[in-house]
């Protein structure tokens, strides 16, 4: 029994023994948290400003994911065309920018609506080219054999900050308001760009060499190829829905909080916190798996949308705060299988436009859904917009799970080795 959990652990955070990967993790240990102080932040900001509107923090959901909508579809061939960890750099310094002009207007106490709106939108530009560089270097850092391992730990990592960081900004907003929030963020980024500046690029691992695609002609041979692989269609579809109907929680939470349960920042930042608690806990059994797997995807998809479908009638904080933790840990076991099994079947040529494609899946109807859930939390409250989300969630999953019963069950890859660039 000891030697199996040794094993356990060792395969849950395998890909650490890369020197590059351990400086990436650990800077963005560092900068998601800030990033997660600014997120409730900005929605807790907007509700003040609009005394409550909920349909306030669903144009703020517009204004952040409408760029992944107009340009998304065209991130994963930039992508392709340039040195993803230069690009990461880039986008971090962009984000730098964007935390201190939120800073100034904050601190300043003249911010007003639309400006929160007009520097959402741009973070959100920013965002595009950022998620699949950041998506595409991690291949770099670690190979094919610990990709899905360094998929599930960046998950991991993401929802671990999704813990400290909302219950450090339900704190800081408490005694010193929203600049504050938006100040940590700007210094958090100081430690991933560290990381990335301390990289060694000759052990990244190698991809074949090609001809560097054209905007237009990459796009379409992303597409066409897509279109070829009946399972990736099946995942694509899949985050389709759950991204436009389910993971709208920067609108749903805060109004959960603030209109439902009447309560203030301390407690939305606590319920925000247990989600990242059980998406913590899904993304580490992901890791441990060590493979893409399309029925731990399925059956993530069904405690996700499932839990969702029960928290509409809550009304009690703690019993919320409990589905939220299944929502966060259903959540992340479907993400990450659905996001290393698309990266593990593209080709090295045409990586960087597949992960553009399932992240314009995942985030290019954000507008669309953010703003529908906007307008069913006023219509209906939470109430409402949990269980449109539930039942729509449902559904999508149980004709992917159809589609697969029709195909191999597994969208697991082989293991290639790589060579080994271990520090």
């Amino acid at each position: 029994m000891t030697a199996a959990l040794l094993r356990l652990n060792r395969r849950t955070f395998s890909s650490l023994r890369y020197r590059n990967y351990r400086l990436f993790f650990s800077g963005q240990a560092v900068s998601q948290t800030g990033s997660w102080m600014q997120r409730i932040a900005l929605s807790w900001f907007v509700l003040e400003l609009t005394h409550g509107n909920p349909f306030a923090v669903g144009i703020m959901a517009l204004a952040q994911f409408l760029p992944y909508t107009l340009f998304g579809l065209f991130a994963g061939v930039i992508t392709d065309r340039l040195d993803a960890r230069r690009l990461v750099i880039w986008t971090q310094v962009a984000q730098v920018v964007t935390a201190v002009a939120l800073s100034w207007i904050a601190i300043g106490g003249f911010a007003q609506p639309w400006m929160l709106y007009l520097i959402a939108a741009l973070n959100g530009t920013v965002l595009v080219l950022d998620v699949p560089s950041r998506q595409q270097l991690t291949y770099r850092m670690v190979g094919r054999e610990e990709l899905p391992n360094a998929i599930a730990l960046n998950s991991s990592l993401f929802n671990a900050s999704r813990i400290f960081g909302p219950s450090l900004a339900g704190i800081i907003l408490g005694f010193a308001g929203v600049g504050a929030c938006f100040v940590v963020n700007a210094v958090s980024f100081l430690a991933v760009l560290l990381g990335l500046l301390a990289m060694r690029t000759r052990d990244f691992f190698p991809v074949e060499e090609f001809e560097r695609p054209s905007i237009l002609h990459g796009t379409g041979e992303g597409l066409s190829y897509v279109r070829r692989q009946p399972r990736m269609l099946v995942v694509l579809g899949l985050t389709l829905v759950l991204s436009t109907f389910c993971f709208n929680f920067n609108v749903t939470l805060p109004v959960l909080a603030y209109t439902t349960l009447h309560t203030d920042a301390v407690v939305f930042g606590i319920l925000s916190a247990v989600f990242g608690a059980g998406a913590l806990v899904g993304a580490l059994v992901a890791a441990s798996l060590g493979r893409a797997s399309a029925r731990v995807m399925i059956v993530g998809s069904t405690v996700f949308t499932g839990a969702e479908l029960l928290i509409a009638p809550v009304h009690g904080a703690y019993l919320a705060g409990a589905l939220l933790f299944l929502t966060g840990a259903g959540f992340t076991a479907w993400s990450a299988n659905s996001n290393a099994s698309m990266q593990l079947a593209a080709p090295d040529r045409l990586r960087g436009r597949i992960i553009g494609l399932y992240f314009y899946a995942f985030n290019g109807t954000g507008p669309l859904g953010g703003l529908m859930t906007g307008w069913l939390c006023a219509r209906g409250g939470t109430e409402l917009a949990f269980v449109v989300a539930g039942i729509a969630g449902l559904a999508g999953t149980g004709v992917a799970a159809a589609a697969f019963r029709r195909r191999p069950p597994e969208l697991s890859i082989p293991r290639v080795a790589d060579t080994p660039r271990a520090a």
